[in-house]
């Protein structure tokens, strides 16, 4: 069997343990698809009235794109957490005494946390659905900008996954994405428009992978108004801006991370 063939086989396997442990611990999922509920109820009954969207956009069609991109960032966290506590329980020891491939527990990590995403995003959009979002474009481009939503979230699931093998507990890797991640889906335009943030922090959020990414759901969607697509270009080219940095991230961080898990699990 070649490599990448026992990377996928064995990847598959222990992805599916994971997978099963939402099963035995449906308490995980429960808090899971609570959180991105409250934020939609919350912006759009709380502060929904007080956001002007330009383009005649309802807010609330504005802002669920915006949820779907944060709530996927968030969920990759549990790639992190979920690494952390094997390594603590002392569980990547006993994959490493086995004869599979080291980089088949990432990949399996990485891989089932799309479940959740997916799970996260469903649950998401009825919600979004019962405040008054609505898909306004065809089918194929609602596909679309959840496939780009879960693509993002699996790069963003490496990145995770490193930080998860580098700290040393699951309540120091909540402490540390938190204090990454808040600041990169508040400060983008998920929740306000681009225009609304001051010259010099602007820049930032225009060139944010999050503020692209929740760009493209929009229009994809159809959740944009006549006319108000402007900016640069990683805000004209919402869509393949995203996914260069999808790929790049992926690019820069699963051999970090696969290099990371070896060192730790030869300790």
């Amino acid at each position: 069997m070649s490599t990448l063939a026992k990377t996928a086989s064995d990847g598959w396997v222990v992805a599916k343990r994971n997978v099963i442990k939402i099963i035995r611990v449906p308490e995980i999922l429960v808090f899971v698809l609570i959180s991105p509920i409250m934020f939609v109820l919350l912006f759009a009954f709380v502060f929904g009235g007080a956001i002007d969207v330009p383009g005649n956009v309802n807010y609330r069609e504005f802002l669920v794109p915006g949820i779907f991109a944060q709530t996927v960032v968030f969920g990759a966290t549990f790639t992190g957490a979920g690494l952390a506590e094997d390594m603590q329980k002392g569980i990547i020891d006993r994959f490493r005494s086995l004869p599979m491939s080291s980089s088949a527990v990432l990949v399996g990590r990485t891989s089932s946390d799309v479940i959740y995403n997916l799970l996260s995003l469903i649950i998401m959009a009825l919600t979004g659905l019962v405040v008054g979002w609505r898909i306004r474009e065809g089918i194929l481009d609602a596909i679309v900008a959840f496939l780009l939503l879960l693509l993002f979230a699996y790069a963003i699931s490496w990145i995770m996954g490193l930080v998860g093998l580098l700290v040393p507990s699951v309540d120091v890797i909540n402490n540390a994405s938190f204090i990454v991640i808040m600041p990169l889906t508040f400060v983008s335009n998920a929740f306000v428009p681009t225009e609304s943030f001051p010259a010099g922090l602007r820049q930032f959020v225009e060139w944010n992978p999050v503020s692209a990414l929740t760009q493209a759901c929009r229009e994809l969607f159809g959740n944009v108004g006549p006319g108000v697509v402007d900016g640069p270009w990683s805000l004209q080219n919402p869509v393949l801006y995203t996914v260069i940095c999808s790929i790049v991230i992926v690019a820069i961080f699963a051999p970090l991370a696969v290099r990371q898990y070896e060192r730790a699990s030869s300790r």
